[in-house]
């Protein structure tokens, strides 16, 4: 199979079209023609995950966040963004990333399940599908009455995260949760439109959290990589389930930061 009939099983999933007008999504790196045996599935294309591709033989790096944001205008080794687009090249692996098109089509569904929420909509609609509001986050009801600390004890077990920050009281007690996988500082205005009482997110900074804070908001950050790391196993077994005989190989998890 080349990268091309690959891509459109991908585009099936989360098409390019539902990314954000700023994201930059698709083959960033690479050849439509080459032919995929192998795809290395990681969080980002950092020196690391393109080294375990390359030593794992892949034809295909699929990342959730894309290498290249802004336009390149020069690609050297002076750079480390150039310096990872020539390593890509040298070792013919093509580089894809699916970003927030993926998180409007996969990620914030994949966590509402995780969390146990029902009766979920959309938290931060971005434009609409054929019949439903399509968008960032979700925003739904907690399988039963909680405090923000039991809630945080279950997203720890949920996204398999040792450490937590709570923004809140952690014995207030909470029914209806939103969650953003990734950075949520954009939607906390969100989640209190929608009546969330809590906030399941990463990224959040100390003046956005006080803020949630104040308007009834607590808010629970597992972490950027914490809330967003599925995207490897999940995609993992959609791609070994759609492509017949390839290999597929997952990126460790590997926090990118360690508390001392």
């Amino acid at each position: 199979m080349v990268c091309r009939e690959v891509i459109d099983i991908l585009e099936e999933h989360s098409p390019g079209r539902y990314a954000c007008t700023w994201d930059n999504v698709g083959l960033l790196v690479g050849d439509f023609g080459q032919e995929v045996k192998t795809v290395y599935i990681a969080l980002d294309a950092t020196d690391e995950a393109i080294e375990e591709a390359a030593a794992a033989g892949a034809d295909l790096l699929l990342t959730h966040h894309p290498l290249i944001f802004q336009g390149l205008k020069q690609v050297n080794t002076a750079d480390f963004t150039g310096r990872r687009v020539i390593a890509l090249i040298k070792n013919h692996i093509s580089c894809y990333a699916m970003h927030t098109n993926f998180d409007v089509k996969g990620m914030a569904e994949l966590g509402a399940g995780r969390m146990g929420l029902t009766g979920c909509q959309v938290l931060d609609v971005t434009e609409w599908g054929e019949q439903e509001p399509l968008g960032i986050g979700k925003v739904g009801e907690l399988p039963c009455e909680m405090t923000v600390a039991d809630c945080a004890g279950k997203a720890k077990e949920a996204f398999g995260v040792e450490l937590v920050k709570i923004f809140g009281r952690p014995d207030k007690k909470v029914t209806r949760a939103a969650i953003c996988p990734g950075s949520g500082k954009s939607v906390i205005g969100k989640a209190v439109e929608a009546g969330a009482q809590v906030l399941i997110t990463g990224d959040i900074g100390h003046h956005e959290g006080i803020d949630g804070a104040a308007q009834g908001l607590a808010i629970i950050d597992a972490g950027h990589y914490g809330v967003e790391k599925m995207f490897i196993p999940y995609m993992k077994e959609f791609l070994e389930s759609h492509i017949a005989g390839i290999r597929v190989v997952a990126q460790p998890e590997r926090q990118p930061f360690v508390y001392q």
